[in-house]
C-alpha cells in the first residue's frame, strides 16, 4: 500500500488556537483525508512546540510551571481539533522523553560529523519570534520584521552548526527541483536568500538566560535552540532515528520501520526559511534525506495585516464553528483562501461561502431526495443513470488535478460547480412535468437516477473538507458509508433508499439555522 507521511507546524503553546492554527490543521486534515480515500497509508502529525523563552516567561507571568503551562495549551489545542474534526494519527508535544532524546542523538550525531564549534553570537533578538535577526531585517526603527514587536541586542556564548557547509548543495537541490517548494513565488524566495552568503547556525542559548529546553548532550549549561527542537519533532515521529543506538549507528532502523522523509510539510510563509533553509542543512549534516515537498501557504489577514495572536487581532474558529458547524468553518477556510496566497477574513465572506453551501449544495440533495421520495415512493429507480456523466467525469478530474497541485481552491470549485450544473439539470429536465406524463417515466427514472448518482459523487468530494456532512448526504441517498470515489462514479445507484430530512445546511437567518444572511442569489 503506498504510504503518505504529513506534517503541519507544531503550534506555539503559548497562546490559544486561532484561525491561522485552525487554516493549517484543516489544510492538512482535507489532504490527509483525500490521500486515505485514494487507498494510501497516512501518517498526519500535528502537535504543540513547548521549549523556549516564550514558555518560560509566559509561565511565570501566569505563576504556573512552564510543565503545567504546556500542559494546560497542548490540551486545548487537541480539544480544539477534536472539535474541527481533525484526524491526525499523531500529536507529538516536545517536552516527550522520547522527542528530547532523538533531538541529544541527532545533536550528537552533528557533532560527530566535525559539524558543531563553540562561538560567540552577537545581534538582535526577538523574543517573539524566538530568533535573531540582522540589522538590515530589523531596520532603523529597530522591531521584529515579522510581527512588528521588539528586539534586543544580546551577545553571547553559543554552540554553532556549519550551515554554510551545505549552502551550494542546497542551492543546486532546489535549482533542480522545482517543484520542490510550491508555489513558485516561494521557491523563488528560498533561491534569492540562498545566493547570498549564508552563515552559520546558532543552534543552542545559555542556560543562564533559558533554562526551558533540552539541555545539549555535551554541556548542561546550554539548551537547544528552540527552533532546532521544534523542527526534529518531524524526525521524532517518523521512528527515523533510534536514539539508543551508538551514536555512528543512529539512523534508520529498517526502511519499514521509518516513515521518514516526509512527503510533504505545510507550513507558513513567514517560518518557510526555517524550514527550507535551516532544516534541510541540519538534515544534510545529520545524513537524513530531506522532505519531498514544502507547501508554503499565506496568511490570513485582517483588514491587511496578519492575524496573529501577539497583535491581538485573532479570530477564535471555535466561535464560528458554534454559529455555523464544523463542516462549513471548514469548507470556508479552504474554498476562500487560494493555496498558497494571503486571505482576507470577513464575516460577510464567511456568510457568502456559507450560502454556497446552503443553496447550492444543500438545496440540491433537498431537491433530489423529495423528488424521488414525491415520485418513487423514496426508492432510486433503476434503468440508465447518464445524465450528467460527462459534467461529473470532467468535475472529477478537475478536483483530482486540484488536490494533486495542491490548488485545493480549484478542486472544491470543480466540486460545487457539479452541484451547480445538478441544479441547473433539475431546470432543465423539469422532473415535476414528467411526472405527470406516464409516457415518459422512463425519462423521469434516467433524471432521478443520474440525480442520485450525482448526489453520491458529491458525498465523496465533498468528504474530505466537509466529512459530517458528506456522510449525511451518503445516508440520505440510503448509503451507510461515503464510498470511494472510483466506487461512486460508477456505480449502480438503482434500489437505493433515500431518506428526507433537516436541511444538511440551514439557510442563514431561517429557524433552526445560524445567524446572519446576505442578498445573495438563491438557488431554486
Amino acid at each position: 500500500m503506498p504510504s503518505f507521511y504529513l506534517t503541519t507546524p507544531i503550534y506555539y503553546a503559548s497562546g490559544e488556537p486561532h484561525l491561522g492554527h485552525a487554516y493549517t490543521t484543516i489544510l492538512g486534515d482535507v489532504l490527509a483525508r483525500y490521500r486515505r480515500r485514494a487507498g494510501e497509508d497516512v501518517l498526519f502529525l500535528t502537535g504543540t512546540d513547548e521549549h523556549g523563552q516564550k514558555i518560560q516567561e509566559a509561565a511565570a507571568e501566569q505563576g504556573m510551571t512552564p510543565t503545567a503551562l504546556c500542559d494546560l495549551m497542548a490540551g486545548r489545542f487537541q480539544a480544539a481539533w477534536r472539535n474541527l474534526a481533525i484526524s491526525h494519527d499523531r500529536f507529538i508535544r516536545t517536552t516527550e522523553d522520547e522527542h528530547r532524546a532523538v533531538v541529544s542523538a541527532l545533536l550528537e550525531r552533528l557533532r560527530d560529523n566535525g559539524l558543531v564549534y563553540e562561538g560567540e553570537y552577537a545581534g538582535w533578538y526577538s523574543v517573539g519570534q524566538e530568533r535573531y535577526f540582522t540589522e538590515k531585517e530589523i531596520g532603523p526603527e529597530r522591531v521584529d520584521p515579522v510581527a512588528g514587536g521588539p528586539v534586543e541586542r544580546i551577545r553571547e556564548k553559543n554552540y554553532f552548526f556549519r550551515m554554510s557547509q551545505f549552502q551550494e548543495r542546497l542551492l543546486r537541490h532546489v535549482e533542480a527541483n522545482p517543484d520542490w517548494i510550491v508555489p513558485a513565488a516561494r521557491k523563488n524566495e528560498v533561491l534569492g536568500f540562498l545566493r547570498r552568503p549564508l552563515g552559520d547556525l546558532s543552534i543552542s542559548r545559555p542556560r543562564s538566560r533559558i533554562h526551558w529546553g533540552i539541555p545539549l548532550p555535551w554541556d548542561a549549561d546550554q539548551v537547544t535552540y528552540v527552533w532546532v527542537d521544534a523542527l526534529v519533532n518531524y524526525v521524532t515521529a517518523s521512528g527515523a532515528v533510534s536514539p539508543e543506538a551508538p551514536a555512528g549507528e543512529r539512523g534508520f532502523d529498517s526502511p519499514l520501520a521509518s516513515r521518514w522523509p516526509a512527503d510533504l510539510h505545510l507550513i507558513g510563509k513567514d517560518i518557510l526559511t526555517n524550514h527550507a533553509v535551516y532544516w534541510p542543512t541540519l538534515l544534510m549534516g545529520a545524513g537524513l534525506p530531506l522532505p519531498r515537498k514544502i507547501l508554503a501557504h499565506g496568511w490570513w489577514v485582517v483588514e491587511e495585516t496578519k492575524m496573529s495572536k501577539s497583535l491581538g487581532n485573532v479570530v477564535d474558529p471555535l466561535e464560528l464553528r458554534s454559529s455555523f458547524g464544523t463542516d462549513a468553518l471548514r469548507w470556508y477556510l479552504m474554498r476562500e483562501m487560494p493555496t498558497g496566497q494571503d486571505a482576507s477574513y470577513t464575516p460577510d465572506r464567511f456568510l457568502v461561502r456559507y450560502e454556497e453551501l446552503s443553496n447550492i449544495l444543500g438545496n440540491l440533495a433537498h431537491r433530489v431526495v423529495s423528488m424521488v421520495g414525491r415520485y418513487r415512493a423514496g426508492t432510486t429507480p433503476g434503468g440508465p443513470a447518464d445524465g450528467l456523466r460527462a459534467e461529473t467525469e470532467r468535475a472529477v478530474d478537475a478536483y483530482r488535478e486540484g488536490f494533486e497541485r495542491y490548488r485545493l481552491h480549484e478542486g472544491l470549485a470543480a466540486a460545487m460547480e457539479l452541484a451547480r450544473r445538478a441544479n441547473g439539470f433539475v431546470e432543465e429536465r423539469e422532473p415535476w412535468l414528467l411526472a405527470r406524463d406516464p409516457g415518459r417515466a422512463a425519462e423521469l427514472d434516467e433524471t432521478l437516477a443520474s440525480l442520485v448518482r450525482v448526489l453520491v459523487t458529491l458525498a465523496c468530494l465533498f468528504e474530505p473538507v466537509a466529512p459530517g456532512k458528506a456522510l449525511e448526504l451518503a445516508g440520505r441517498v440510503g448509503m451507510e458509508r461515503v464510498p470511494l470515489l472510483d466506487e461512486a462514479v460508477c456505480m449502480n445507484v438503482a434500489g437505493l433508499a433515500v431518506s428526507q430530512g433537516a436541511p444538511i445546511f440551514p439557510r442563514a437567518g431561517s429557524p433552526g439555522g445560524p445567524p446572519g444572511g446576505t442578498d445573495g442569489e438563491i438557488a431554486a
